[in-house]
């Protein structure tokens, strides 16, 4: 993995896993030289395998839309400490809620990721959860599962279940 420096737009080659905040984690698949408006640009081509799509990012604008490298260990065990803390309800209106809820997932920052996780994960033994609630906590979780699963080199099923446990580990 290719770490990013504040002067050097191609940080990012192909192989590398990437974190795109509006899609998740997606793979590098080339640079490619692309002409838009008369202009030649360099734009890397990103896989996102999951949803069947891919992405031409200019490499010129790769910090501004958010692209990253995968997280750092250091954030994942972050994130997973995030996930066995308490919930934190806000008394807000629903729609305020799932307002900020849906601009963390969107974020791209693994930690806030977790935190919407851990905010509407529902035990056994607790109320069910709306359609919108339950359709917020599965975009972040599958988002989290997603960036941990490239992080540790894992299956995605092995990273739900590291989830499911942290999460486990918060109600008990």
């Amino acid at each position: 993995m290719t770490k990013k420096t504040a002067n050097d737009n191609k940080s990012f080659k192909q192989g590398d896993f990437i974190v795109y905040p509006a899609h998740g984690v997606g793979q590098v698949t080339g640079v490619e030289k692309d002409s838009v408006a008369g202009f030649d640009i360099e734009v890397y081509v990103v896989t996102f395998e999951q949803d069947k799509m891919t992405l031409r990012v200019p490499t010129a604008k790769a910090d501004a839309s958010g692209m990253r490298p995968l997280s750092s260990d250091k954030i994942v065990k972050d994130a997973m400490k995030t996930l066995k803390g308490k919930a934190r309800v806000k008394r807000t209106m629903w729609s305020r809620r799932a307002q900020e809820y849906e601009a963390k997932i969107n974020s791209g920052d693994l930690i806030m990721i977790a935190e919407v996780v851990r905010d509407l994960h529902r035990a056994e033994d607790q109320p069910e959860q709306s359609y919108s609630e339950r359709q917020l906590y599965e975009s972040a979780l599958d988002r989290m599962v997603r960036e941990l699963a490239a992080v540790e080199n894992i299956e995605h099923d092995a990273a739900r279940e590291m989830l499911s446990e942290s999460l486990l580990k918060k109600a008990a």
